[in-house]
C-alpha cells in the first residue's frame, strides 16, 4: 500500500508540475498585448510570441487588443444656441496605442469616452444654430476628434475618427422645416418657370428680328440685283446705238474717202447733194431751200424739175431778200 500511494503521490506531483510550467508559458497572438505584473506591480507588455512567467508571483492583468475598435453611443439630448433640443447619437473610431496606460490611465476607458463625447458635443452645439448644425457635421465631427484625441492620449487611446451618426429634430421642428421646404420648392418651381417663359419670349423676339432682318437682306440683295439689271440693260442699249452711230460714222467716212480717191468734181459732189432732198422733202416740210449754186448749173436743170416736181420743192430765185430768203 506505501508503495501504491507513493506511485500516486508522484503522479499527482508530475501533473501539477506540467500544469504549473504550462500555465507560465503564454502565446501572444497578433494585434493583441499582455500587461504582466509582480507582486501587483506592473513588471512588462508582453508583444507578439511566446513569454514565460514566473509562477506564482507573475500574473496577467489585462490582455489588450491593439485594433481599431468602433463603439456607437446611444443619442444624447443637445440644445442648439437658438434654444432647439435635439437627439444626436455619435460613433467613435479609436485604438489603443499604450496597453500600459490603457490598463491604468482609467478605470472604465469605453464609459469615460462616451461621457466625454457627450460633454464635447453639447459644448460645440451650444456655440451653433438649428441650420449651422444641420450643415456643419464636418466641422464638428473635426472638432470633436481633436477634443477627445487630446484628451484620451493619457489613456494610451487615439481616437481616429469621429461621426455623427444620428441627428433627431423635435416633431414641431421637422413639420417646420418641411413645410419650410415645400414653400421653397414651391419658390423655385416659379422661378423656373417665369425663367423658361422669359427665355421663349427672347427666343421668340430673336426669331421675329432675324427674320425680318433677313427679309430686308432680301429686299435689298432683289433690289440691288434689279438696279444691276437694269443698268446692264441701259448700258446694252447705249452701247448699241453708240455702235450704230459708229458705224454709220465710219459707213459715212468710208464714203466721203471712197469719192475724194475717185477724183470727184463739184458738179458730182452737188448732185449727192440733191438726192438727199427727196429724203428731207418726205417729211412734214412743204418747201426746202435750194442754194443758188445749184440752180445755176446747166446741166442739172431736168434733174431739178425731176426733183422738184416729185418732192414739191420749189426754186429759189434771187430777189431782194437775198439768195437764201424763203
Amino acid at each position: 500500500m506505501s508503495v501504491m500511494g507513493g506511485t500516486i503521490l508522484l503522479a499527482v506531483l508530475a501533473v501539477l508540475i506540467i500544469w504549473i510550467i504550462a500555465s507560465c508559458i503564454r502565446i501572444v497572438p497578433q494585434a493583441t498585448a499582455i500587461v504582466v505584473e509582480r507582486f501587483g506591480a506592473y513588471q512588462a507588455t508582453w508583444d507578439v510570441g511566446i513569454h514565460f512567467k514566473a509562477p506564482f508571483i507573475d500574473r496577467v492583468a489585462k490582455k489588450v487588443t491593439l485594433k481599431e475598435q468602433v463603439v456607437d453611443f446611444p443619442p444624447q439630448p443637445v440644445i442648439t444656441k437658438d434654444n432647439v433640443t435635439m437627439q444626436i447619437d455619435t460613433v467613435v473610431f479609436f485604438q489603443i496605442t499604450d496597453p500600459k496606460l490603457y490598463t491604468y490611465g482609467v478605470e472604465e476607458p469605453i464609459m469615460a469616452i462616451g461621457n466625454l463625447t457627450a460633454t464635447t458635443l453639447r459644448n460645440i452645439i451650444g456655440d451653433m444654430e438649428l441650420d449651422e448644425t444641420l450643415t456643419s457635421r464636418e466641422v464638428i465631427n473635426t472638432s470633436m476628434r481633436a477634443t477627445l484625441d487630446q484628451a484620451t492620449d493619457p489613456w494610451g487611446i487615439k481616437v481616429g475618427r469621429v461621426e455623427l451618426k444620428n441627428i433627431i429634430l423635435p416633431e414641431d421642428i421637422q413639420n417646420s422645416m418641411e413645410r419650410q421646404m415645400k414653400a421653397e420648392r414651391e419658390r423655385r418651381a416659379v422661378i423656373l418657370s417665369a425663367e423658361g417663359e422669359k427665355k421663349s419670349a427672347v427666343l421668340r423676339a430673336e426669331g421675329k428680328k432675324e427674320s425680318a432682318v433677313l427679309e430686308a437682306q432680301a429686299e435689298k440683295e432683289a433690289a440691288i440685283l434689279r438696279a444691276d439689271a437694269a443698268r446692264e440693260k441701259m448700258v446694252r442699249e447705249a452701247q448699241g446705238r453708240a455702235e450704230a452711230i459708229r458705224t454709220t460714222q465710219q459707213a459715212t467716212a468710208d464714203g466721203i474717202r471712197m469719192i475724194k480717191e475717185a477724183g470727184a468734181d463739184q458738179s458730182v459732189l452737188a448732185l449727192k447733194t440733191l438726192e438727199v432732198w427727196p429724203s428731207v422733202a418726205n417729211g412734214r416740210a412743204t418747201k426746202i431751200i435750194i442754194p443758188s449754186e445749184i440752180q445755176n448749173m446747166a446741166g442739172l436743170v431736168e434733174s431739178i424739175k425731176e426733183i422738184a416736181t416729185d418732192s414739191n420743192i420749189e426754186p429759189a430765185a434771187e430777189d431782194e431778200t437775198g439768195p437764201d430768203k424763203e
